[in-house]
């Protein structure tokens, strides 16, 4: 582009004449609900962050679980209901177990609900597939911590 002594720019052929093309809109102003406080919350920023540090823990924790289980502990035929209770009698193991439960499951439940959330077109569909969800969290979560601290060995 050609420009004159002041700096303007010349118009060419491949510039267009409406000088309101190059003008850029000013971002839109972030609306208020009544009480002077952001309409928006960070939920999706918070979910976000949580899924990129229960993801960086959730790989230490599972490979640590494999070599220590697998390659340390004599590998999968060692494994029996005996190998379990001996490991849920220590609660280094229960609370190892535990984190691994409840981080493995929030993380897989909120990459569902982002699934959910691009693909159910339907407001309905997409609240009923939520509680779905939250549902099927809520009991695995609370079974599984359940079976975590009330593991009896000794059934009879």
């Amino acid at each position: 582009m050609a420009t004159d002594s002041i700096g303007n720019v010349e118009l060419t052929d491949t510039t267009p004449a409406d000088p309101t093309a190059f003008l850029i809109e000013p971002p839109r102003k972030r609306t208020k609900t009544t009480a002077g406080r952001r309409s928006r919350t960070n939920f999706e920023m918070l979910a976000w962050l949580f899924m990129r540090l229960s993801g960086i823990v959730l790989v230490f924790l599972v490979l640590g679980h494999l070599i220590i289980q697998l390659v340390l502990d004599g590998g999968v035929t060692k494994i029996s209901f005996a190998f379990v209770a001996g490991r849920w009698a220590s609660p280094f193991w229960q609370g190892w177990d535990l984190l691994m439960l409840w981080l493995a499951m929030l993380h897989g439940a909120n990459g569902m609900r982002t699934v959910i959330n691009d693909y159910a077109e339907r407001a309905n569909t997409r609240f009923w597939l939520k509680v779905l969800l939250v549902v099927a969290t809520v009991f695995t979560v609370l079974l599984g911590t359940l079976v975590i601290f009330t593991f009896d060995p000794n059934i009879s």
